[in-house]
């Protein structure tokens, strides 16, 4: 990218700066820029990508928004080992996934599709994690508590939308499925839409 605008190279020192990833609003603000060219941003965002494809750190988008990151097959050069003070039971990382695919998913529901009970405990280490958050309560007796994946969860799995959660076929060619699956077994299209929706409650109307 040899004709570099002055913008991108406002946005490359910005992200570079950065200790976090910048939404568009985020470096709009800083930058100064009027909120109707949102897309010239965008434009110039996907020009940088392209720019660093085959560099040692590359421009990613997570969780709608955009951050350096080291090239995936360089990661191990910079790896840091850190003292994990617990590490994810079968049960936390099952849940993790019943949450991400099936989100808004009460408790109940979760222990539904797992067919075993869920501990609270094993919901308070996926809430430390930052991984999942409360989303509202269930219109159901007792008005249960749904819960569903956070950016946090996108952001350490490099996920810019939960869209991108591996299929069906993807889940079965990295062996994290048999092949032999019952007849009509498939994988629900996760979502993680923002608002709630009609049999939810908010969190704070729940005892209206």
């Amino acid at each position: 990218m040899s004709n570099i605008t002055a913008q991108q190279r406002k946005l490359e020192a910005l992200l570079f700066a950065a200790t976090e990833p910048l939404d568009l609003r985020t470096m709009q603000a800083y930058l100064g820029i009027e909120q109707d060219v949102h897309n010239d941003i965008e434009k110039d965002l996907v020009a940088l990508q392209r720019h660093y494809e085959e560099r040692g750190v590359h421009l990613v988008k997570v969780a709608g928004k955009w951050a350096y990151r080291t090239a995936v097959d360089l990661s191990d050069l910079l790896e840091r080992h850190k003292v994990v003070p617990r590490k994810l039971s079968r049960a936390a990382l099952e849940t993790l996934a019943i949450i991400a695919y099936h989100q808004p998913a009460t408790r109940a529901e979760i222990e539904e599709i797992r067919g075993v009970t869920t501990s609270k405990g094993t919901l308070d280490v996926l809430l430390e994690t930052s991984w999942i958050r409360p989303r509202g309560r269930r219109m159901t007796p007792g008005r249960p508590v749904t819960y569903g994946t956070s950016d946090g969860f996108l952001e350490h799995f490099g996920f810019d939308t939960i869209k991108e959660l591996p299929g069906l076929a993807e889940l079965k060619g990295v062996g994290l499925l048999d092949n032999n699956l019952p007849a009509g077994f498939n994988v629900p299209l996760p979502h993680d839409d923002r608002e709630l929706q009609q049999d939810e409650l908010p969190l704070e109307d729940a005892d209206d």
